[in-house]
């Protein structure tokens, strides 16, 4: 991507295509989302640059337990099924690796979601297409 690639393909897909996993689809998007990410850049604002966390802790200080950089540790990433927590912790929560927890999110989007309606307008259209499909292929307009 970073070479100028503007086409991410193949998400979710196994077999070479013939096979599609939904947890592999959740993966995928979830690794697409971060490489998307990636090529927006990287954002250098007063707030990013925390010059004046710099200044305060000083040369040879200890950044990774300021509360600056707690407060920051997710700007740039927010993973909902990459697991970083630590082996005990991991375990105290189940030990699922990041294919189970693909699973699991997949049942449960599948479970809940609720397509949005299309406008009269769209479904007109599209009728109008399977219609036309249909007379092309001779099926009986009482079947219709």
């Amino acid at each position: 991507m970073l070479a100028g690639a503007n086409i991410i393909y193949g998400l979710g897909m196994l077999e070479m295509g013939m096979t599609i996993s939904y947890s592999q689809l959740l993966m995928d998007a979830e690794m697409a989302e971060m490489m998307l990410y990636s090529m927006d850049g990287i954002v250098v604002n007063d707030e990013t640059l925390s010059v004046d966390v710099i200044k305060e802790v000083g040369p040879r200080g200890d950044f990774l337990s300021h509360m600056n950089t707690f407060e920051n540790m997710h700007i740039q990433s927010k993973p909902k099924l990459i697991d970083r927590l630590t082996r005990d912790r991991w375990k105290e929560a189940g030990s699922l690796d990041m294919e189970a927890r693909a699973l699991e999110a997949a049942k449960k989007l599948l479970a809940e979601w609720q397509p949005e309606p299309l406008s009269e307008e769209a479904r007109k259209r599209v009728r109008a297409v399977i219609n036309a499909a249909e007379r092309d292929y001779g099926v009986p307009e009482s079947t219709r």
